[in-house]
């Protein structure tokens, strides 16, 4: 067992990496460990979660401290898993946290190193109260494929479900949390499926194909956005469309051209933010659904992969995916923050 070292980082570092001389604040660091997924609770608190995407990732999700200092959430013992058997009591490979009220989700794609779930892919639910496990749903055979990667969520409070991604299979998941029911939508759909077989970074093609990724809630209005990572167009469909099988099966949704995003979020004023990837930009869509606006760019965006917003800042993760290849032991990836416009 390989002993995992709290390490701290000197945090609130200054970035100046802007054409729009925005002022960008380095919130925390971790050089060696790809981070992909950031979530700051209504209080503050702030999460992230490191996928199994190669050997040796000493944790799977972490609490930053209000300094950059960080250690494992909720404790040690459930990220001591390293890639082997499944164990019911670890976490396997996580590539989302979300946290909610006064909960956190993590997500478990029971799927390291991309070579297919090797059990049930689960969700954790933490009450940030107490730190304590209080549920975990594990998805049935029904709502994935062996090759699933189930990305990405969104929570409806309105409904009591939960939206997913699924980027490995294409696909769309939803949770009923009342009923335990799992229910899989838009499979291997032309709306969920990715466009494109690769990105371009420099003018060089990296091969790339990752289905339906990105996903926010409209809760105001009722509709989902979802986007496939390989891929340009992003997609919107009502919320009373998506749960009713009639409907869905000719629903003519929501659709945009837009750059190649990972990570989507809404703020209180409607802008839909993304990362635009092989550009090094972080965009936003006006709440008119019109207009594409360039929030950030440059240095200090480098793959924008995933979202939060907390008290008027917009935090995200640098995962640098397609940098990090081979030995990633000297690399450095971050989590960010950028005033809102």
């Amino acid at each position: 067992m390989k002993r995992i070292v709290l390490v701290a980082i000197i945090a609130m570092q200054t970035v100046v990496a802007s054409s729009q001389s925005r002022e960008v604040i380095k919130v925390a660091s971790f050089k060696g460990i790809q981070v992909t997924g950031i979530t700051v609770s209504n209080k503050g608190r702030i999460f992230a979660n490191f996928p199994r995407w190669r050997m040796g990732v000493p944790f799977s999700v972490v609490e930053v401290m209000k300094d950059g200092s960080y250690k494992p959430y909720p404790n040690v013992g459930l990220n001591r898993w390293e890639v082997g058997p499944p164990a019911d009591s670890s976490f396997i490979g996580v590539q989302s946290v979300v946290a909610n009220g006064d909960m956190l989700y993590i997500l478990d794609t029971a799927n390291p190193l991309f070579k297919g779930i090797i059990t049930q892919p689960r969700l954790f639910v933490f009450d940030l109260k107490s730190d304590k496990l209080v549920k975990t749903y594990n998805f049935p055979s029904s709502a994935v494929h062996s090759t699933s990667y189930v990305n990405d969520l969104r929570i409806d409070n309105k409904r009591n479900l939960i939206y997913f991604t699924d980027s490995g299979e294409p696909g769309i998941i939803i949770l009923d949390t009342k009923k335990g029911l799992f229910t899989r939508v838009l499979d291997n759909h032309p709306f969920t499926k990715a466009e494109v077989n690769f990105l371009t970074f420099n003018g060089a093609r990296m091969p790339f194909t990752v289905h339906s990724d990105g996903i926010e809630l409209n809760a105001r209005n009722d509709i989902l956005y979802f986007h496939a990572l390989s891929g340009y167009t992003l997609y919107g469909i009502e919320i009373s469309t998506l749960l009713d099988p009639r409907k869905l099966e000719k629903a003519k949704p929501f659709m945009m051209k837009t750059a190649a995003p990972d990570g989507m979020i809404m703020d209180e004023k409607g802008n839909l933010y993304y990362g635009d990837l092989e550009n090094n930009k972080i965009e936003y869509i006006t709440p008119d659904r019109k207009q594409i606006r360039t929030l950030l760019e440059g240095e200090a965006v480098k793959w924008a992969d995933t979202f939060s917003i907390h008290s008027g800042y917009l935090y995200y993760t640098n995962s640098r995916i397609n940098e990090a290849k081979g030995d990633i032991s000297s690399m450095e990836f971050t989590i960010n923050k950028v005033k809102l416009p």
